[in-house]
């Protein structure tokens, strides 16, 4: 009978998040915006298991955004989002969109797997799941959800 042992801080990882992603994720953390929303896009390759930067874009609305993902696979969307405030006021909360929809079970399954590790390593803790398509990717379902937390 063998015996697997983890090493004391040892984390086991579905998909790889290659040191390149996590330099882009960390410059577009911190990039300075005036106006208009960014977003940049992320897929898995699941033939090497690695997260991919797949696209990224500056001043893109929600309706731009929506058409650019794609309708039968899943993303990871980290989106500096350009929030109205009722006060006048203007920010760009980040918000980690998961865009799940309907695909192959097992792509569903490496996308939710990988999910958590993602999130940590973007440090993004408002997530938006979108799971039934376009239509429920709205700046109107974005700001409700923003405006209500």
């Amino acid at each position: 009978m063998s015996v697997l042992h983890l090493k004391q801080g040892t984390k086991s990882h579905t998909v790889d998040i290659p040191q390149a992603l996590k330099d882009s994720l960390r410059k577009f953390r911190f990039a300075r915006r005036s106006q208009g929303s960014a977003a940049l896009i992320v897929k898995i390759n699941k033939k090497e298991l690695v997260m991919e930067e797949e696209d990224q874009f500056d001043n893109i609305s929600i309706v731009e955004l929506v058409e650019e993902l794609p309708e039968s696979s899943p993303r990871y969307v980290v989106l500096s989002y350009e929030l109205k405030h009722k006060d006048g006021r203007t920010s760009f909360p980040l918000v980690l969109v998961n865009w799940t929809p309907s695909s192959e079970t097992r792509l569903m399954t490496l996308y939710a797997s990988a999910f958590l590790d993602f999130q940590n390593v973007a440090e993004i803790s408002k997530v938006i799941d979108v799971d039934d398509g376009a239509d429920s990717l709205t700046k109107e379902a974005i700001d409700a959800k923003l405006l209500s937390s």
